[in-house]
């Protein structure tokens, strides 16, 4: 068995999150109580209020932490992974894990990301949309589409399973793409709740900004093997990487390919929700998938592999 952790990305957060592992795990206990951040994280995982934890200035930092504590309370438990992955802020998560950031460096950073991705964008004028298709090439096409780009920006922002991609840009290009897409015969898109157009090239002087924290901050040789959110593969230069992560499409299909074909044939979801576990089983059916975010879970994986 070669077993890899998965750390969600934002939108999975929820009031209550790590609470649970908190009181069951000393190890989960550590990581929560080592932060040292301007709030108080623990008490707004816990206990809310839900519309703070959504806002990016503090979900980022909440949600690394949880992914982080839960993920060391599955090690003290025996189920060591020998490589690891994330979806967009989980991928900072995953560097954590694997001892490229310390954690108060990995939660300063994360806090300041968010604070940065959170004003880089005017208020109102951009999102993401959720495509429920398996033609990317066609998505690709009504992006490009003269009428969308009169619009505005509107790219691929994720590639997250074989029948979901995701749309990031302007509104207005945005509703239009949808338009196309849906009388060119795609089943459904969904319109996300998040603040802007994030993993699009609206971010690229909002990345500028994180390049310059992200060589303040000291980087080691992660201990395992960590697949990138640009290309689905390890990276040796971790500051590039993250630098256009934001504002370049989440290759999380090429990720879970590459996984797989490098010998991965269990997967764990690290944190709230099923979301990366719903994408892995398109992605590739024939492995072993499984998510924890409690002593309940944890326990019960446990007695799967072990």
């Amino acid at each position: 068995m070669k077993l890899a952790f998965l750390f969600a990305g934002q939108g999975v957060q929820k009031v209550g999150m790590g609470a649970d592992v908190y009181q069951k795990f000393p190890a989960a206990r550590k990581v929560y109580d080592a932060v040292n951040l301007d709030f108080d994280l623990k008490k707004l995982c816990f206990e809310g209020p839900q519309e703070q934890l959504n806002d990016t200035n503090f979900t980022q930092s909440c949600l690394l932490v949880t992914s982080l504590a839960i993920a060391h309370a599955a090690v003290s438990e025996g189920i060591i992974p020998s490589a690891a992955a994330g979806l967009s802020l989980g991928e900072y998560s995953a560097l954590t894990f694997a001892n490229v950031f310390t954690l108060n460096d990995a939660v300063t950073l994360v806090r300041k990301r968010g604070q940065i991705m959170a004003t880089a964008l005017p208020s109102g004028t951009s999102s993401m949309a959720a495509v429920l298709s398996d033609d990317v090439a066609l998505i690709e096409s009504v992006c490009k589409d003269e009428q969308v780009r009169a619009l505005g920006i509107c790219e691929i922002a994720n590639k997250n399973s074989v029948n979901q991609t995701v749309i990031s840009g302007h509104i207005e290009a945005l509703a239009k793409a949808t338009e196309l897409l849906l009388a060119k015969g795609v089943r459904r898109v969904m319109p996300l709740n998040v603040s802007g157009a994030f993993h699009s090239s609206l971010l690229m002087e909002a990345s500028k900004e994180l390049n310059l924290l992200l060589n303040k901050v000291p980087i080691q040789t992660p201990l395992i093997n960590v697949y990138f959110n640009i290309s689905g593969q390890p990276e040796s230069d971790i500051i590039t990487a993250l630098t256009r992560q934001i504002h370049s499409t989440v290759q999380f299909v090429t990720t879970i390919e590459n996984m797989v074909r490098d010998g991965v044939d269990t997967f764990v979801e690290i944190g709230p929700g099923t979301v990366l576990s719903g994408f892995v089983k398109k992605i590739a059916p024939q492995v072993r998938v499984f998510a924890i975010e409690d002593e309940a879970s944890i326990v019960k994986l446990k007695g799967e592999l072990l």
